[in-house]
């Protein structure tokens, strides 16, 4: 098992060497605009996910799955040159959902907000439907508890 910390600098280290390479190597017309968003590599060193999004629709996005996979290969070999370590991590490519999420959460606040309004506008008018104050306050508490008291119901 490698240190935590050589594992973290080598992700971040194959991050940008497959950006760049993806910029300047990979030929495919199949590969849309990808942006390398992270990657993570085992604590053996052995394995490395790049996550990805990719601007574009559905079919662009497949289409640049296709064309990373197809690149695999020479992506692997451009890192094992660049980092110079003695085993080169297998890469894997994942499509990074992170900005969809959002996306929908964004929405998802959005109609909240609207839900809010609308709300506060049916509130505007609005009247309680018992007294505005439902609690009871201690001096009106003291007159109902002489007669509650217990020398009260013995006494009775």
């Amino acid at each position: 098992m490698a240190d935590p910390a050589r594992a973290r600098k080598l992700a971040v280290r194959i991050r940008q060497i497959v950006s760049a390479a993806i910029e300047s190597q990979i030929k495919d017309p199949r590969l849309g605009m990808v942006t390398v968003t992270d990657a993570r590599v085992t604590s053996d060193l052995r394995e490395a996910t790049v996550y990805y999004t990719v601007y574009g629709d559905e079919t662009v996005v497949a289409d640049s799955a296709r064309a990373l996979a197809s690149a695999t290969g020479v992506l692997r070999s451009t890192v094992g040159r660049q980092t110079g370590i003695k085993f080169v991590p297998t890469l894997t490519f994942v499509a990074d959902m992170v900005p969809d999420t959002a996306r929908e959460l964004d929405e998802a606040l959005e109609r909240v907000r609207h839900a809010d309004a609308e709300l506060a506008r049916l509130r505007e008018n609005a009247s309680y439907a018992g007294e505005a104050d439902p609690y009871r306050h201690p001096d009106e508490d003291d007159d109902e508890d002489a007669d509650t008291s217990p020398e009260h119901r013995s006494a009775s």
